[in-house]
């Protein structure tokens, strides 16, 4: 005797019903819709470039070995938060809290 194969389901259901299609196409619609929305938001709410004349004037020292005392003083100061910014990046301590 020959078993005889259960006859085909007929409760199949459409793609669009699995939630596991969704699963997999949920993400990457989600991704391409979040980058459309950036896009949008950067393209309306761009920054504009100031010009040259908006940033602050700072005098060239042509010579730093002329400046008084005083006035190597501020130029240092001037410089100050990137020389510390740089060299901490190079340097694996902290700089020194004053």
């Amino acid at each position: 005797m020959t078993a005889v194969p259960p006859p085909p389901s007929t409760n199949v259901r459409p793609w669009y019903r699995e939630p596991f299609v969704w699963m997999v196409i949920g993400g990457p619609l989600v991704v391409v819709i979040a980058s459309i929305v950036t896009v949008t938001i950067a393209v309306r709410n761009a920054d504009t470039v100031l010009p040259r004349e908006a940033a602050p004037a700072r005098p060239a020292v042509a010579d730093p070995d002329r400046l008084t005392p005083q006035e190597r003083l501020q130029a240092e100061k001037a410089v100050l938060p990137a020389g510390q910014a740089r060299n901490h990046v190079v340097s694996p301590t902290l700089p020194k809290q004053d």
